[in-house]
């Protein structure tokens, strides 16, 4: 049981920060952002959970089966993700590629103490064991001071040389000429080694370079991400499902004609059309293992959205499901996300595995929460900076939807583009 306690808050943005850096001590973090950016399916701006009560951390054998228990046993808020290796446990799949970061496959925690911010009101939930610290920290919260983001350079190396990307691309696209593949989202990794960085000061310089909907800063004990991920997976909303598959990106420009441009370019360009709409019909033939008949609606094709770094296309397509369904099962039969993936899904996993030289992880996974009532929502983990303390290994990816009318040379412009970001903050 929780007790709750409800403040209005006089500087939200302000608050955001204290929230984040008191929380940055608690060996368990999931810090949410949706950095005001205007959505139709929002119910907070930001979230905050802290402090394991109990968890559950396991390989992908069996993880949504134990998911499943562990979420209908808990019937609480749960925070936590899903690493994109757990498409093992959903198919006769296999990881053997080279992982640095060490991460468990997947990780859910009960927090403790739980913050909700829309607008200027916070809702406060505290676990009743420890409900009575609700006052001392929420002051310790307003007497937080925000501190200047200083990063150390490292070095960055890169896992797929160009030469060598440019080879493999050509490799796809010689499967999607056979008719093996439609489409594919392909990936590569930068990384660092003896690296030593401040994880909630790469978050913080991140998030204000792109202050995306879906920002994320997550901590398991020596395990960080920091996140500036713009796009949603999956959400359920009662019998409301959401889905939010981002595929198509185009540069922005200082200026205003040259940037509507290149928003124009984007929305009308056949290849980016083309990739979004792959990827729809994908995620219809995914929601449809649990939707009611005939729910599955596209509520919007190829709409084009701006962020600070990029112009990006998204589309959304939702369904119903019944009340009994469970919220496990809605993830199971979706995962991994088809933004991420490709079609056919299973074929193109298979030889994503085959042409990467990087286990995935949690990179283009997903992170997010449980409610108590079962209902969910997760992002998609791009745009993202993982990094294990321990091993002192940084590492951040970034892909694309290779088609039959992909250039490897422009998708690996593409690449650098998304990339700009993180090496901005790393060096």
């Amino acid at each position: 049981m929780r007790t709750i306690l409800s403040k209005t808050i006089a500087n939200p943005s302000e608050f955001k920060k204290q929230l984040l850096l008191w929380s940055n001590p608690f060996r368990e973090v999931v810090f949410l952002d949706s950095n005001e950016y205007h959505q139709t399916y929002s119910n907070y701006d930001c979230v905050l959970a802290v402090d394991a009560l109990t968890s559950i951390k396991t390989d992908f054998e069996k993880a949504f089966e134990d998911l499943h228990q562990y979420q209908s046993q808990t019937k609480d808020w749960l925070f936590g993700y899903l690493s994109y290796d757990l498409k093992n446990d959903v198919e006769e799949l296999h990881s053997n590629n080279y992982d640095g970061l060490d991460f468990p496959d997947l990780y859910f925690f009960q927090p403790k103490k739980l913050f909700l911010l829309k607008g200027n009101q916070l809702e406060i939930q505290y676990l009743n064991m420890c409900d009575d610290e609700m006052e001392e920290d929420f002051n310790e919260i307003n007497q937080c001071s925000v501190f200047n983001v200083q990063c150390s350079e490292i070095k960055i190396e890169q896992r797929i040389s160009k030469e060598s990307y440019l080879d493999k691309v050509n490799k796809m696209l010689e499967h999607i000429q056979r008719g093996d593949i439609y489409e594919a989202n392909f990936c590569m990794e930068f990384y660092a080694e003896n690296a030593a960085i401040e994880p909630l000061e790469v978050y913080q310089k991140l998030n204000a370079i792109s202050e995306p909907p879906f920002a994320v800063y997550f901590k398991n004990n020596n395990q960080y991400l920091a996140s500036a991920s713009p796009e949603r997976y999956l959400k359920k909303q009662d019998t409301k499902v959401i889905s939010q598959p981002i595929k198509g990106t185009a540069k922005r420009f200082d200026t205003t004609e040259a940037d509507e441009n290149s928003k124009k370019e984007l929305s009308e360009n056949p290849k980016e059309r083309s990739e979004n709409i792959m990827i729809v019909d994908l995620v219809r033939n995914d929601l449809s293992h649990t939707a009611t008949k005939g729910s599955v609606v596209v509520e919007e094709l190829c709409g084009i959205y701006s962020f600070k770094q990029v112009h990006q296309m998204i589309s959304t397509v939702v369904s119903n499901v019944e009340h009994t369904t469970s919220p496990i099962e809605i993830l199971r039969t979706t995962f991994p996300m088809g933004s991420m993936t490709g079609a056919p899904k299973i074929s193109a996993m298979n030889i994503i595995e085959n042409l990467e030289e990087t286990k995935r992880g949690l990179y283009s996974g997903a992170v997010g929460y449980f409610t108590p009532n079962g209902d969910f929502d997760f992002n998609v983990v791009i745009r993202s900076i993982l990094y294990n303390s321990k091993n002192q290994y940084v590492s951040f990816s970034v892909g694309s939807a290779i088609t039959s009318l992909s250039e490897p040379e422009k998708e690996y412009e593409e690449c650098l583009l998304k990339a700009k970001a993180m090496f901005e903050v790393l060096s």
